[in-house]
Parts: structure tokens; sequence; C-alpha cells
């Protein structure tokens, strides 16, 4: 067996191909054999140390699907040849098989696919916790999305949609905004040409929006707390173009008694209930095709340097997966 390991943090070079053992399952755990990774932003900021990994080497990714090949002591609701996907830590999910903890595994239904489970679980429960639990958007409400033809950005818009929200959306190209609209973004924004501050306050006839899914960071926060109206949410949920930097509390008193978060999935699924819970609505919608989610990316596993380069470089729409050797969906 294989993996991609990260000696030392730096550029999409240091991701390395190696021979490793998975090893056995213990109790409460399962080994998992993968057919599809996901990429996602979160590896880039592991293997840059943004976020401080584990240790040296380290294995990165979150996020898989595969097949369930043994299973340890006291594991009851899993057996052998089950088809599993899975969002969570440990790190680890660039391999082509790992053993997890049990209790982090979700069962997929024939409806789907491997690569679609690899590319959309963690978009999908991120889109669920950020627009169900953090701000639970009511219809006739306006919110704003940035990076809204990304992975997550297109499912937080069509779900936003569903909900009767209305759609306000910031992307980097008129191709990105017409993708963006199609999932159901009712003002797409092109922010390398137009302030998107001002246009939403121009959209919002100068009352603000109700809450900004910000998943860019530096580069968007304060024009994102100028979009708000009296009392509405900043949640901060990533940083692609850096950490937010020195920031004083009493700005929001001075912006209209604003609130902001900081959220992250690991908190939202850290108990099994809330976990399947998000994952079953979030499913339901993708098979009753209300939500769609695009894998348009696929590269070889060993391959992963090369997609981190296309991710940083924004040359990547939807979902993009990493497929293991002699893997298939």
């Amino acid at each position: 067996m294989h993996c991609i390991r990260v000696h030392e943090p730096g550029g999409a070079e240091v991701l390395r191909w190696e021979a490793c053992a998975p090893g056995e399952p213990g109790r409460g755990e399962a080994l998992v054999r993968h057919t599809a990774v996901g990429l996602n932003f979160i590896d880039v900021y592991f293997r840059t140390a943004l976020y401080p990994p584990p240790g040296y080497p380290f294995v990165p990714g979150i996020e898989a699907a595969g097949v369930v090949e043994e299973v340890g002591e006291a594991v009851s609701d899993l057996a052998v040849g089950d088809r599993v996907a899975y969002a969570c830590r440990p790190l680890g999910a660039y391999s082509e098989a790992r053993v997890l903890p049990a209790d982090r595994l979700l069962k997929l239904p024939a409806q789907i696919d491997d690569e679609l489970a690899a590319g959309s679980t963690l978009k999908g429960l991120t889109a669920h916790y950020l627009l169900r639990r953090t701000f639970p958007v009511q219809r006739g409400q306006t919110i704003l999305v940035h990076a809204a033809a990304g992975g997550v950005g297109s499912l937080v818009c069509q779900w936003a949609a569903h909900l009767g929200a209305r759609v306000i959306g910031t992307v980097g190209s008129d191709e990105k905004a017409a993708r963006a609209a199609e999932d159901g973004c009712d003002h797409p924004i092109v922010y390398t040409r137009e302030d998107f501050a001002a246009r939403v306050r121009e959209l919002t006839d100068g009352r603000g929006i109700d809450v900004v899914y910000d998943s860019v960071g530096a580069a968007t926060f304060t024009r994102s707390l100028d979009c708000l109206r009296p009392m509405g949410m900043m949640v901060s949920f990533g940083q692609s173009s850096g950490p937010v930097g020195d920031f004083s509390l009493g700005e929001l008193a001075s912006r209209g008694s604003l609130i902001i978060t900081r959220p992250s999935l690991m908190d939202y699924s850290a108990a099994r209930e809330d976990l399947v819970a998000g994952f079953e609505e979030f499913v339901a919608l993708l098979v009753s095709g209300v939500l769609r989610c695009r894998v348009e990316q696929r590269f070889g596993l060993r391959e992963a340097a090369a997609a981190h380069r296309a991710l940083e470089r924004r040359e990547t729409v939807g979902s993009t997966v990493l497929i293991p050797p002699g893997a298939g969906s």
C-alpha cells in the first residue's frame, strides 16, 4: 500500500508518494480501502502548517469514500463490503487504505457513487451546519456567499435558494458567475471588477444582508462586515486568502451590534447523531435532485501535488477527487 506523506511544511512539492502500511483495526475501528479521495482547501492549510499538523511526517486529507475490508471488536453497524464515506479527523485520507474510528464512517446509498461521495461529503456536511445550525436560514432572508462557484459555495447557494433565501455571491470571473447563477445565486458579483460591499448595499437598498458566509478570510473580512445589517452575522469558516489579522471587538458594536463566529465542522459533527442527521439530510436532497454536486476534476492520488497547485491557482471549479491506483467508482 502507498500514501502521500508530508515531511516538512511547504509548497505542493512536499507531497511525496511513499509506501505505508495501514495497520489492523482495533476495538471500535474499521479498515477502509479507498476508491476516491476528496481534495479540499483544508489539505493546503495542513500542508503549509497554517493549521498545525499532528506531527511529521503525516498523511494529509480528511475526506474519502471506499469499502470496508475489516472491522475490529465492538463494531456492530458495519460489515465487510459496506460502501462508506467520511469527512473527519484524524488526517490520513491521502492513502490507498487506512484504519478509522467506525463511528465516523457513513454508509452510502446505492444512488451515490464513490467519486460523488468523496467529492461532496465534507462540502455537504459543511453546507448543512452553516445553513441549518450556525445561522438557520429562513425564507425571505438575504445572504452573501463568498466563492459562490466553489465546492462549498455552490452547495450553499443551491441549498439556501431551496430554503427560500435571496442569494448574493462573489466569484472571480464571468464563467464562474454563470455557474453560480445556475446554482441559485440570484446576484453573482465578479469581485475582480466590482466592489462587492457597495453592490450588496445597492442590492439591499442600503439595508444590508442577514448573514455572510466567508471562506476567503483576510481578503474579504472587513468588507464583509460592511455588508451586514445591524445584528447581522459574519460566519467565517475558512481562510483561502490567509488568516484574518488583528481585529477589535469594538468594531462589532460600532457597525450595529454585529455577531461573528468561527465555526468548525469537527465541533458540529462531534456527536454521532449530529453527524448522521446532517449527512442524511444532505444525501436526501442530493438524491432527490434538489442539490447538485459536480465532480469536475480528477487526478491520480500520486498526482496530489498537481491537484494542490490547480486548487491554489483557482483553476478548479466544483469538486476535485484523487483516485488511488487501480481504484474505480
